[in-house]
């Protein structure tokens, strides 16, 4: 059974940074994504991790500020956030894919989803 579990969000100044961890189990692949959701909006496509293990796309909103890697020898995504600004708070969420992705920020490009770690950054 694929479990992913997310740890390493809080609460952070504006302009700060934060490491979130996503580590997998009974899962066999690369094909990971990074979602967030903010209250009252629909949960939106951050970062993706590509078929090789390399970080293959970013939301506009976050490009240059945001990095995904993939340690495979751990299976633990992890997403380094930096220079956080208040639009960034919402709930963090990680998944994996078991099939082929036509887009890799979508939602129903995966099928495996975490439970979330919250990140909230203050002004």
């Amino acid at each position: 059974q694929v479990q992913l579990v997310e740890s390493g969000g809080g609460s952070v100044q504006a302009g700060g940074s934060l490491r979130l961890s996503c580590a997998a189990s009974g899962y066999i692949g690369n094909k990971y994504g990074w979602f967030r959701q903010a209250p009252g909006k629909e949960r939106e496509g951050v970062a993706a991790v590509g078929d090789g293990g390399v970080a293959t796309a970013y939301a506009d909103s976050v490009k240059g500020r945001f990095t995904a890697s993939l340690d495979n020898s751990k299976n633990t995504l992890y997403l380094q956030m930096n220079s956080l600004k208040p639009e960034d708070t919402a709930m963090y969420y990680c998944a994996a894919a078991t099939r082929p992705r036509s887009s890799y920020l979508r939602e129903n490009a995966y099928n495996y989803w975490g439970q979330g770690t919250q990140v909230t950054v203050s002004s």
